[in-house]
């Protein structure tokens, strides 16, 4: 790799949906697949909700919880995160503008497919190494307890989140060191004054890598029981804990929308499209970035109406199930998430950590090497990720919904379900 061509590449891992696309035979069967369960689904499966965010989960012996929680333990690791980002800036600082600087693939890599895939399996991580809240912990965890707007919501993650989004996909310079530094240099900025004015409730809600890193955590099979014991039970019952707040919504629909643009921007169509229509840089920006909030609204308004088209609630409980069902999407955010970043996340993962440490060692393309199996992988995490979504609407319907409407009044949610996971595998296939 060279230049900055090299960190555009990066920026983008392999290309998208365009690396290894899926076989056609693949599709089919993986479509088929999810729209002959979500109607056995509908017809057949349970009658009675069995998922419950309240039920505890297995406790672990309790020297684990007491090690994690130890001040010790804190304390190691927030000074390991603060070496860790200082040796990044050192590291990224002494290579200079040529090939392999670390920076982009610690920013695009780990961050953004590192983070949620590590939360997925051990739980919210980036509260733990998150460096605002290590200089935070530093200088006594002290705040002016000023109180953060209910109304904010989930609203400034969500934003947070378009922002990265946007320097990924839309920007003229991806992969621009600049505007990587630009873009944390913000980050830390806001996320710090938040910190300072509000205390750790700031980042809860509006740290866009914590939030994200709690999003895709709710899928985890371990958790808090209510004593705070940590503890291994079932992700669906812990899905539904994600706190229903003002941009719930948002959140999965950035992060569905996006991943699902840049499978569509890679397509020579598109590219074409940019360019013949474009002549300039700014102009290029512009639709690119039109194009990444066409697909971002087409997920929020679809699953909004969707949730809100059934029939036996007043307005009033109608206006909250979209915020009451968001946690379904949240199975096929992860699941289109790594169909989509896989190789990203164990090639790129690999030349990342060879740039950082700057290793004598070599990339093993162990995935692009058996094209069959990342294919079947693929289809397999989107597949997967739409039954984990139907499950979880489907159960909680069950609860919300009057009994007379428990079936009819799903049919729109599951055929929108059914429509991000044929238009994920279209992606996929190469649009």
């Amino acid at each position: 790799m060279s230049g900055g061509g090299s960190a555009r590449l990066l920026a983008h891992g392999l290309g998208g949906s365009s690396d290894l696309p899926i076989p056609f035979t693949y599709a089919l069967i993986g479509g088929a697949w999810a729209l002959t369960f979500t109607f056995a689904v509908l017809a057949l499966a349970w009658r009675r909700p069995r998922f419950d965010p309240g039920r505890p989960g297995r406790p672990l012996p309790a020297w684990v919880t007491a090690a994690v929680d130890a001040p010790a333990t804190r304390w190691v690791v927030s000074i390991a995160a603060l070496a860790f980002t200082g040796w990044v800036a050192v590291r990224s600082a002494a290579v200079g503008a040529g090939p392999g600087n670390p920076l982009p693939g610690v920013f695009y890599v780990l961050l953004w497919v590192g983070l949620p895939t590590v939360s997925l399996f051990i739980g919210p991580v980036w509260r733990a190494v998150s460096p605002v809240r290590a200089i935070h912990r530093l200088f006594g965890g002290r705040s002016l307890r000023r109180p953060c707007p209910r109304a904010l919501g989930y609203w400034p993650a969500a934003v947070g989140l378009f922002a990265f989004v946007w320097l990924e996909l839309a920007s003229p310079e991806p992969g621009s060191l600049a505007a990587i530094r630009i873009w944390l240099l913000v980050y830390f900025a806001v996320t710090l004054a938040g910190v300072v004015c509000c205390g750790s409730r700031w980042p809860a809600r509006a740290d866009p890598f914590e939030v994200f890193s709690v999003v895709t955590s709710r899928l985890a099979p371990l958790r808090r029981n209510t004593d705070r014991r940590i503890a291994v039970g079932n992700p669906f019952d812990h899905l539904r804990s994600l706190p229903v707040r003002p941009g719930t919504v948002a959140l999965p629909a950035v992060l569905l929308g996006s991943t699902a643009f840049d499978s569509f921007s890679a397509s020579p169509r598109w590219r074409v499209l940019v360019d013949d229509v474009t002549d300039s840089p700014l102009g290029a920006t512009a639709l690119r970035t039109a194009g990444l909030l066409v697909f971002i609204g087409a997920v929020a308004a679809t699953f909004w109406f969707a949730a809100q088209a059934t029939g036996g609630v007043d307005r009033d409980r109608r206006r909250l199930l979209p915020g009451q069902l968001a946690h379904s999407l949240i199975p096929i955010v992860v699941g289109y998430l790594l169909a989509h970043y896989l190789t990203y996340l164990v090639e790129r993962g690999q030349q990342v950590v060879i740039d950082l440490f700057g290793l004598d060692a070599r990339v093993s393309y162990v995935l692009s090497m058996h094209p069959a199996v990342l294919a079947a992988l693929k289809v397999g995490f989107v597949v997967a990720g739409h039954i984990g979504g139907v499950i979880a609407a489907h159960d909680r319907a069950l609860r919300l919904l009057p009994a007379g409407h428990q079936l009819t009044g799903q049919l729109a949610m599951m055929l929108v379900m059914v429509g991000y996971t044929f238009g994920g595998l279209y992606l996929l296939f190469g649009g």
